[in-house]
């Protein structure tokens, strides 16, 4: 049975008070996930768990880290600022960053939340967003998916993020089948899964993950791209071959792949306007954006929302 040959590393911090369901139920959906993967003989890497208690400054690369849920008080003082120095690293490494519930609170201390969407536990809502004004709290949502950083939003959200990690990384059709094994109804996930634009952020060029971690919150915003190498710090020219070779995309069409991701999104979960979507992911013409939609997803924006948006069927 043939496997791809690096395994998927993901970190799990089990701080003071994180729930330990969630830790070994994200292990146990990985482990039938790695299971079900060896019996397709694929070439998928397996995801590989990692439960860590102590967070050294400097750590080796991980492809994923999640902070999970906490039942008790929130992990504070030294521990916090331990915490939140590790989620930083691993953020400058490559790592997809997720939390779940009131793990949201060390992840918007570490300012990776700062100008983005996140969620967290509704019932969490009023002190996380007192705590922390700089984070566009939706708090009506169960995840919120922004390319390198995901929240999750209940104590129990820990299956969706597990189904959406398994998708990422092993495909929806190995999500569905680990879904129908645990008997978690997919739904919307699978909705999800197939429309989100996944960056690549495990190439291992870290002035390029510099421009993507800058543009995740500047999309919506005219982007140049020299405003994109020298968040890079690199040479202009210099700076679009090697953002190529890492992310498969030119720095425009990278661009263009976060907006309308963001606007399959919007489309998928609001009524707003087809209009107001553009104008919201960045585009200034919205038959420009029709026809970048169209070529990206291909479908219209209208025909993606009767197919997609549960508000329509």
């Amino acid at each position: 049975m043939k496997t791809g040959t690096n395994p998927i590393r993901v970190g799990l911090a089990a701080y003071p008070g994180s729930q330990s369901a969630a830790i070994y139920g994200l292990q146990d959906l990985f482990a039938v996930a790695n299971r079900f993967q060896q019996d397709q003989a694929t070439q998928i890497s397996p995801m590989e768990t990692e439960t860590i208690s102590n967070f050294p400054a400097h750590g080796s690369a991980l492809r994923a880290l999640i902070l999970p849920p906490a039942l008790g008080q929130r992990v504070e003082g030294a521990t916090e600022r331990q915490l939140v120095a590790w989620v930083q690293h691993h953020h400058r490494q490559g790592a997809l960053i997720c939390s779940i519930c009131a793990g949201a609170f060390p992840l918007a201390a570490s300012g990776l939340l700062d100008g983005r969407q996140a969620t967290t536990h509704w019932a969490l809502a009023p002190e996380f967003a007192n705590r922390f004004p700089a984070v566009h709290l939706q708090a009506d949502r169960l995840v919120v998916d922004d390319g390198d950083v995901i929240t999750a939003g209940g104590l129990m959200a820990w299956t969706d993020l597990g189904l959406r990690l398994i998708a990422r990384f092993m495909g929806p059709a190995l999500m569905l089948k680990v879904a129908r094994f645990f008997l978690i109804d997919p739904g919307e996930r699978a909705q999800s899964f197939y429309s989100s634009f996944s960056p690549n952020l495990a190439h291992g060029d870290t002035a390029i993950l510099r421009a993507q971690h800058w543009v995740q919150s500047r999309y919506a915003h005219t982007v140049s791209v020299r405003e994109l190498a020298e968040a890079a710090q690199l040479e202009l020219r210099t700076f679009g071959r090697r953002f190529q070779a890492a992310t498969g995309f030119s720095p425009s069409e990278y661009v263009q792949q976060l907006r309308i991701a963001k606007a399959r999104e919007r489309l998928e979960l609001s009524q707003a306007s087809i209009d107001t979507i553009a104008h919201e992911v960045g585009y200034l013409d919205i038959s420009a954006f029709r026809r970048m939609f169209h070529k990206i997803v291909g479908l219209s924006p209208g025909e993606y929302r009767k197919r997609f948006s549960p508000a329509v069927k």
